[in-house]
């Protein structure tokens, strides 16, 4: 079960999430807005995978932990590692789904 775990998300990774959350981290869902329009985390904010690198700045600005999501977690592990990189203190949350569980 380990593998799908990974990949959907459980157990310690669910726990970072929701501690994350409940203390003020901003939830990022880089899916199409059209996706972002069929639901959505409340109170997150849509920044598709190809604009993230373009949004650095606004979101470095934040000063804050950074929960991101998609529709499966692929596209949002892209995100994790630009971010990373950028040194964003940063967290693949999964799925859209997987985080509005965790909120």
């Amino acid at each position: 079960m380990g593998i799908l775990s990974s990949l959907f998300g459980s157990g310690t990774k669910n726990t970072e999430v929701k501690e994350l959350i409940a203390n003020g981290a901003l939830i990022i869902d880089v899916r199409s807005s059209g996706e972002f329009q069929g639901g959505h985390v409340a109170n997150s904010i849509n920044i598709p995978l190809p604009s993230i690198s373009a949004k650095l700045n606004e979101i470095k600005a934040k000063k804050k932990p950074v929960v991101v999501c998609c529709a499966s977690g692929n596209r949002s592990g892209q995100a994790e590692r630009i971010l990373k990189n950028e040194g964003v203190d940063c967290l693949n949350g999964g799925s859209w789904m997987n985080v509005n569980a965790c909120v």
